[in-house]
């Protein structure tokens, strides 16, 4: 049979919920974004992974009980670039996953490829038209490329092309650029090639192998693997009032990939398959624009790139980190004394609790660790000879976390 027709987009009206979730987002928001004293930065919060019914996500929260039946789901990529920005975020990926194009949830042989392709290029126009007529916000399409079995998911943040392992019963393939599942070192090459970046979703500890090694680095994926989700709240949760109480974290799978030898900025997404983009508790992902740009895609892409990102679970939150005046996402080289700054800010009043500044060394493949010693939000110490990084964790008073991006230094 053929794929189902196309979905047209249309406003959002996820019941009655949506105008008022975004009123009550918008006045928790009035005090403003944070913002750090003496750095010349603003801050955009927004989300780097979702589905709509591009893929499995798109159901209405009335109903929604989990992922969707693929290409089933009641709103699309317009509908959640339009509640997500209702709900205050700056920015938003819809990252559907690259094997569902074809609608089915294994692989439909009798499929139409082109169907599949279209939809793709399709989410790609949808995204550049809403950030051309909403300035001010970001609408960004991508896919989720992967299996959970065997592999892992991991996000391509700016791909052009569908990349997928599927073919129809005349081997015609349903991607725009057939890759083997669960190859990821073919993966990060092409990547490579094409100036691909790319984010390490819900990381486990026995994912994204290479020549069966877990976890696994290599140079290219080193270049192209940016971020990496330390924490989420839930990807099925169906709440529109930032209430989700069950949330993931990953930090330990992220501190082994950081160990192993990527530059990784840590995220945090929501994962949404409920229509409820940015609704579902108050995570974000933070990024770091130069002071007076205009958030664009290609502005999003620079900072990720530079790794002047942060994950907090306050979208009133802010966290940055500093090595000798270096932003956060800086290599480094360093002789003597390196001075560690640990910059917070909150709207909201909130305080520290509690912090912590995180050390590991690239290759060594062991455990990230707490620094000793830290007791203030400026810490200086001369580190041992070699690479390190560093990176910082703040407990707010309500519990609420944030991770900032790591420093990488080479200490002489």
């Amino acid at each position: 049979m053929q794929a189902g027709p196309i979905r047209q987009q249309r406003p959002i009206a996820i019941g009655q919920p949506a105008p008022l979730q975004a009123a009550t987002a918008a006045a928790m928001d009035s005090a403003g974004p944070p913002h750090f004293d003496g750095l010349a930065f603003d801050i955009v919060y927004g989300n780097l992974h979702s589905q709509t019914n591009h893929s499995d996500g798109g159901g209405d929260p009335a109903s929604c009980r989990g992922a969707q039946a693929p290409r089933t789901g009641a709103f699309g990529p317009e509908d959640a670039y339009q509640f997500a920005q209702q709900h205050g975020l700056q920015f938003l990926l819809t990252s559907e996953h690259n094997h569902l194009y074809d609608g089915s949830e294994g692989s439909d042989p009798d499929a139409d490829p082109l169907a599949a392709r279209q939809l793709y290029r399709i989410g790609i126009a949808s995204a550049e038209q809403y950030s051309a007529q909403h300035p001010g916000f970001v609408a960004m399409y991508g896919m989720e490329w992967g299996v959970i079995s065997g592999g892992g998911h991991l996000n391509i943040l700016n791909s052009p092309a569908l990349l997928g392992w599927e073919r129809s019963a005349r081997g015609e393939p349903f991607a725009d650029v057939v890759t083997p599942k669960n190859d990821y070192a073919a993966l990060y090459t092409l990547m490579k090639q094409q100036g691909w970046l790319g984010q390490f979703n819900h990381p486990g500890a026995g994912q994204f192998p290479i020549k069966g090694k877990a976890l696994a680095f290599s140079e290219d994926g080193g270049a192209v693997m940016a971020l990496c989700e330390v924490m989420n709240s839930n990807a099925f949760s169906k709440r529109l009032d930032e209430g989700e109480p069950r949330h993931s974290f990953y930090e330990e799978a992220c501190g082994k990939l950081l160990e192993a030898g990527y530059r990784l900025a840590f995220s945090s997404d929501q994962d949404n398959h409920c229509a409820n983009w940015g609704a579902s508790y108050s995570n974000r992902t933070g990024i770091l624009l130069p002071a007076g740009t205009t958030p664009s895609v290609d502005a999003l892409l620079d900072a990720i790139r530079a790794r002047r990102v942060f994950a907090t679970m306050d979208k009133q939150a802010a966290i940055a980190l500093t090595a000798n005046d270096n932003m956060m996402g800086s290599q480094m080289d360093n002789s003597g004394p390196l001075a560690l700054q640990v910059r917070y800010a909150s709207t909201a009043g909130r305080s520290v609790a509690a912090l912590e500044i995180l050390e590991g060394v690239p290759g060594r493949r062991g455990a990230v660790r707490p620094l000793p010693g830290v007791s203030a939000m400026l810490h200086s110490f001369t580190p041992l000879p070699g690479p390190h990084f560093y990176y910082a964790r703040i407990t707010q008073d309500d519990g609420k976390q944030l991770w900032s991006a790591p420093v990488w230094v080479n200490q002489r």
